[in-house]
């Protein structure tokens, strides 16, 4: 298994994440009832959620697991930017699904973020982006505060997206 870039591997099991990284939640209704949580549960944890969302995902396994190892590219040819990770936790809960995954290796950025939706007791599906990072390469340090402001773009585009999955409507990339 690859080695973490960070020490707090896990963390987004916690209501606190790690103090000194740059920090996102981001929670959104996706739909309602037992099927949009589960259509929304099967897509976070197959991967379809961020394929959906136009990201280039290769993965040991078809199904979130811990050990996983997710690389996850977006951009093409000499633009392509990848970003590998391992599975760190995995949900899978008569009401809450989901996982995270940590950076590993050459990942842009170092820290953790998970991708979990919920089934409420009114019956509202929710999806919850957590993370905590800080950047892991020169570019990336460079980037400044445009990198938060890219990450919150992104968990917001993965919101929509599962909006529309759980709906059972057609998914443009």
């Amino acid at each position: 298994m690859s080695t973490f870039t960070y020490p707090e591997v896990g963390a987004t099991r916690q209501d606190t994440l790690p103090a000194g990284y740059h920090h996102l939640r981001h929670r959104v209704p996706v739909g309602a009832g037992r099927a949009a949580f589960e259509a929304a549960g099967r897509a976070v944890t197959t991967w379809r959620l961020h394929r959906a969302s136009g990201v280039r995902v290769r993965a040991d396994a078809a199904r979130a697991e811990p050990g996983v190892a997710v690389e996850c590219a977006i951009g093409i040819g000499p633009l392509r930017l990848t970003a590998p990770c391992v599975v760190v936790w995995t949900a899978y809960e008569s009401d809450r699904t989901g996982f995270a995954y940590g950076t590993t290796g050459r990942h842009p950025e170092r820290g953790e973020e998970s991708f979990v939706v919920e089934l409420a007791d009114d019956g509202t599906v929710w999806f919850t982006v957590t993370a905590f990072s800080l950047p892991g390469r020169w570019y990336t340090r460079l980037a400044g505060s445009f990198v938060p402001v890219c990450q919150h773009w992104y968990a917001r585009r993965l919101g929509r997206t599962l909006q529309r999955i759980a709906a059972g409507a057609p998914v443009r990339r």
